[in-house]
């Protein structure tokens, strides 16, 4: 019997970033029968194949459609046959830690029995990890989802199925049962997931779209950082953002970024690639002036832009996707937050009184 397992999980980073992570958690696997396999039925068969996996994550994953046998979807109780080709698409395995459940208010913009749907605030990490393991969104979610099946195992990632970093802010959905876990786990596995950003950015652009199509890996000498490296290369994971321009505001530019995948911190380190890091990215070398004046009062203006928005410009405006009861798309959009749109209005007020200058001369 023939297993491979292909993990779409983050790389490792340093300790204390390993909770600032923008992929998405679901794994896949091809398992081949043995010419001799005896007829077993498919969740038995795969409960001793994959490592941490119960029967139960298996028959979630049947009943959303997760499993393929020989390329046409199975179920449970299908009978496995020699030779028989099955791949198997699941959320991350748990990964127990003590969960203290917290009651931190959530901005929730919809749920229901399946899932909820929740703007996140910048500053707040998603789940618990080395140096956080209290006030993250997983703490909070416990607390809100007390007394629900998925929430009282402990798991430090129970319900996601995708991440944004700490200090990104904007939407996110979470599962509350595994039925729904392993169904929107599949339509992050297949892209069909829409998800839109806004990013502030420093530079004009000379067109008004792109695309940035570039593998993604760890920076081969700062654990901290990632790079972008070539896309028919060997080293990092495939990685595709489309990004549009949205305002032109002389020194930094509004664009819009459509993930095509969701690797660890995309958006950033592909906009860097391009010459355009993030407005305010201390990661990725948004944090100090990269276009403009030399003037002070341009300097003092730049930096309480910083002191506005003291974290990189960055928000998850929009989520779209299948409903895993109703099977009808649904389609969440969120305003820029206070600090966002702040720093926004600050720049447009720049560029504006620069453009009446401009016509005045």
């Amino acid at each position: 019997m023939n297993a491979k397992a292909t993990s779409y999980t983050a790389p490792d980073l340093a300790a204390d970033e390993s909770e600032e992570s923008g992929d998405e958690l679901f794994e896949h696997f091809h398992v081949t029968a043995d010419r001799g396999q005896g007829m077993l039925r498919l969740d038995k068969f795969l409960t001793t194949r994959l490592e941490n996996t119960s029967r139960n994550r298996i028959q979630a994953a049947a009943d959303a459609g997760n499993i393929l046998v020989n390329g046409k979807p199975a179920k449970s109780s299908y009978k496995v046959k020699p030779l028989d080709q099955i791949s198997i698409v699941l959320p991350y395995p748990p990964r127990e830690l003590e969960i203290i459940a917290e009651n931190i208010p959530l901005n929730i913009v919809y749920e229901d029995a399946d899932l909820i749907v929740v703007n996140k605030e910048a500053g707040m990490v998603v789940h618990p990890g080395h140096g956080n393991y209290t006030g993250t969104l997983v703490n909070a979610l416990t607390y809100h989802l007390q007394g629900l099946p998925l929430f009282e195992a402990g798991d430090m990632r129970a319900g996601l199925v995708h991440r944004i970093d700490k200090n990104t802010s904007g939407l996110l959905v979470v599962a509350k049962n595994e039925r729904a876990h392993a169904f929107l786990a599949r339509q992050f596995y297949d892209h069909t997931i829409r998800r839109i950003y806004h990013a502030l950015v420093w530079g004009n652009f000379d067109e008004d779209e792109g695309t940035v199509t570039g593998n993604i890996a760890r920076h081969a000498t700062d654990r901290m950082r990632m790079a972008v490296y070539p896309p028919d290369g060997p080293v990092g994971k495939h990685a595709v953002t489309h990004y549009r321009v949205l305002k032109r505001l002389g020194y930094v530019t509004l664009i819009e970024c459509r993930l095509e995948t969701g690797r660890t911190h995309q958006i950033r380190v592909h906009m860097e690639s391009i010459g355009h890091p993030l407005f305010n990215d201390e990661r990725y070398g948004g944090d100090r002036i990269l276009k403009g004046t030399t003037f002070s009062k341009y300097r003092q203006f730049v930096e309480n832009c910083f002191a506005l928005m003291p974290r990189h410009g960055l928000h998850a405006l929009s989520l779209g996707f299948v409903h895993p009861s109703t099977r009808k798309e649904i389609y969440f959009e969120s305003e820029y937050p206070a600090d966002f749109a702040a720093c926004l209005a600050k720049w447009e007020s720049y560029t504006a009184a620069r453009s009446d200058i401009e016509r005045d001369k």
